[in-house]
C-alpha cells in the first residue's frame, strides 16, 4: 500500500466524532481537573442536557453519583494511575437513582501523556431487576426446600431434600434456630432421608447445626441415616458421636418423645367408639 493511501486510510476528526455520536450508550471526556470536554449524544440525552450545559462543568455535578468526589471515583483514578477500571455505580436522573456499568480509562496525547480520562456507561437497569427477581426467586425455593414444620408442642422437624451446600447449610441454620425462637422447641428433628449425598463438608454442617441448636437449649436429632450414608460416614472417619442419629423418622419421633417425657399410649380404636 502507498504512502498515499495510508493516508487516505487515516480517519480525520470529523468522522471520529461521528463515530463517537453514534456510539449508543454514553461517552464521556474529562480534563485533569475533572471538566467535561466531551460528551456524546447518547450521554447527552441521558443528562437531558445540550453541549453547552455539559461542558466545562466538573463531571460530578452532572452525574451527581455515589461515587463522585469520593475514593471510589474511577475516572479519577484512571488519571492518577493511568491504568484502567470497571466498576458498577448509581447515578441520579430527573432524582431518580439508576443502576450503571462504567469503564474508565486515562486519556492520554499522541505522546502517551495523559491529559485526562475516558468513561463510558451503559445503563444496567433492567440487568439489575432481572438480577433481583432471580434473587427473590431463589429465596424463595430455598425457603420452600427448607421448611421448619411444628409436629407438636415443643418439637419441630425439618425435611431436607436435595444437595447440601454451604449456603444452604446457613440458610437451614438460619430456619431451625429462627424456628426454636418462635416455637420454644425442645427437640429439632433434621430428616436428612431426602440428601443425595453426604460428604465430609456436609456432615460438618451438621454437626454445626447441631451445636448451634444445642446452644439454644434444643437437642438436635438427625434422622434418615440410610446405609449408603452410614457407609460414608465410616469411610470418611467423620465423629458424629456427640449427635442424636436414627435410621428412620419414626425412631427419631419415639427418641424425640423420650426427651421430652411424653408417653405415646396406643389405644382400640373400638374401645372409644363403644356406646
Amino acid at each position: 500500500m502507498s504512502s498515499a493511501s495510508k493516508e487516505t486510510a487515516q480517519p480525520d476528526a470529523t468522522l471520529i466524532e461521528n463515530i463517537l455520536e453514534q456510539i449508543p450508550t454514553p461517552v464521556m471526556a474529562v480534563n485533569l481537573d475533572m471538566q467535561v470536554i466531551y460528551m456524546n449524544a447518547a450521554g447527552r440525552n441521558f443528562l437531558g442536557r445540550d453541549k453547552g450545559a455539559i461542558l466545562g462543568n466538573c463531571c460530578a455535578d452532572l452525574f451527581m453519583s455515589e461515587h463522585c468526589r469520593t475514593d471510589e471515583c474511577r475516572i479519577r483514578k484512571a488519571i492518577e494511575t493511568g491504568e484502567s477500571y470497571w466498576a458498577r455505580n448509581t447515578v441520579k436522573k430527573d432524582g431518580k437513582p439508576i443502576p450503571i456499568e462504567l469503564c474508565a480509562v486515562p486519556l492520554k496525547d499522541e505522546t502517551g501523556k495523559v491529559i485526562g480520562g475516558l468513561e463510558y456507561i451503559i445503563d444496567i437497569t433492567e440487568r439489575v431487576r432481572d438480577e433481583e427477581r432471580i434473587r427473590e426467586q431463589s429465596q424463595t425455593i430455598r425457603a420452600i426446600s427448607t421448611p421448619a414444620i411444628k409436629l407438636w408442642d415443643g418439637m419441630v422437624i425439618l425435611p431436607v431434600v436435595g444437595v447440601v451446600d454451604s449456603m444452604r447449610a446457613q440458610q437451614m441454620m438460619d430456619v431451625m434456630l429462627a424456628k426454636i425462637v418462635e416455637t420454644a422447641a425442645r427437640v429439632i428433628i433434621l430428616d436428612i432421608q431426602g440428601v443425595a449425598a453426604l460428604d465430609t463438608a456436609v456432615a460438618n454442617h451438621l454437626m454445626k447445626i447441631s451445636r448451634a441448636t444445642h446452644l439454644m437449649g434444643c437437642q438436635c436429632i438427625i434422622s434418615g441415616i440410610s446405609p449408603a450414608v452410614a457407609q460414608t460416614i465410616v469411610h470418611l472417619g467423620i465423629d458424629m458421636s456427640a449427635i442424636h442419629t436414627n435410621s428412620t423418622l419414626s425412631d427419631a419421633l419415639a427418641e424425640a418423645f423420650r426427651i421430652m417425657d411424653v408417653e405415646v399410649v396406643k389405644t382400640d380404636h373400638r374401645e372409644r367408639t363403644r356406646p
